[in-house]
């Protein structure tokens, strides 16, 4: 009877504990599960068998067309070559460099400006479209002379439109001393000029585009 007694109070205590586990467990977040999607029937192809479909708003666009195209199409060679014929460009006097590194610049990048079809117009001329304003600077390190420019673009009334910087190590020329400049070989500040005119015409593309 004893035994029987000790048996009935081990049975309760596990009841108990398996209550409070069971209690435990549902109020854990982990434990509670989210209510699934509404869903609706859909009859099946074949043998009658029945396939279940999230339900969807019957307005809701579908999603192949509810993103809109965001790309611009490239421009085509014909339209680069119209908009950069159409470009009067007014190169202002170089500030920073001496005139036997100005002169050669200045040359190339009429050259250039006339190989991407650019129109340049002259230091009077009123139909200008863009100016050009260089600032450039040379600093000698041991055998080499780094160049340094910065060119601001303007539209006629002197508003900035864009900025073309950058810089060209190059092996420093006999002679160069004291002054920078005197290392820059013609060729240094040609490759200048070649890459100011394309990137100007890059940014003239770009924005039409």
């Amino acid at each position: 009877m004893r035994r029987s007694h000790v048996t009935t109070v081990s049975l309760l205590v596990a009841l108990a504990l398996a209550a409070c586990t069971n209690a435990k467990d549902v109020l854990e977040p982990s434990a509670i599960t989210p209510p699934a999607a509404s869903a609706q029937p859909v009859p099946g192809a074949q043998g009658g068998t029945t396939a279940t479909v999230a339900a969807t708003s019957p307005t809701a666009p579908a999603a192949t067309t509810s993103a809109a195209a965001t790309t611009t199409t490239p421009l085509t060679s014909a339209q680069s070559a119209a908009i950069l014929s159409k470009t009067r460009l007014q190169i202002a006097p170089i500030v920073g460099a001496s005139v036997e590194a100005a002169t050669p610049l200045t040359a190339e990048l009429q050259t250039r400006a006339r190989q991407r079809g650019i129109t340049l117009a002259g230091s009077a001329d009123q139909t200008a479209t863009h100016v050009l304003k260089g600032y450039f600077s040379a600093i000698s390190e041991g055998k080499d002379t780094t160049v340094i420019y910065v060119w601001d673009v303007y539209d006629p009334s002197g508003n900035r439109l864009h900025r073309i910087n950058g810089q060209m190590k190059a092996p420093s020329g006999a002679g160069a001393g004291a002054d920078s400049w005197k290392g820059v070989s013609p060729a240094t500040m040609q490759s200048i000029a070649d890459q100011t005119i394309d990137q100007f015409a890059a940014f003239l593309g770009g924005k039409a585009g």
